[in-house]
């Protein structure tokens, strides 16, 4: 609830801005989200995600399996 508030006061203030204001804050934002999302992906280790299928097929022909998957989707 408090952030609706928040964000409510944030859009008036916006508001009130000239339209080169509201371009540039916009812009800032953009570069922040940006800057932020890809952060976030370089935080993401997929060496982690290493041996996590070890034993999907179980002796099943690789070729075998991915046919069954795609029939099984349809």
């Amino acid at each position: 609830m408090r952030k609706a508030v928040a964000l409510k006061k944030i859009e008036e203030e916006i508001d009130r801005l000239s339209p080169e204001e509201q371009l540039e804050l916009a812009e800032k934002l953009f570069h922040q989200v940006r800057k932020n999302s890809i952060a976030i992906k370089k935080a993401l280790d997929w060496n982690k995600l290493y041996g996590m299928g070890k034993g999907l097929w179980k002796g099943e022909d690789a070729q075998t399996y991915v046919n069954r998957l795609r029939e099984e989707r349809r």
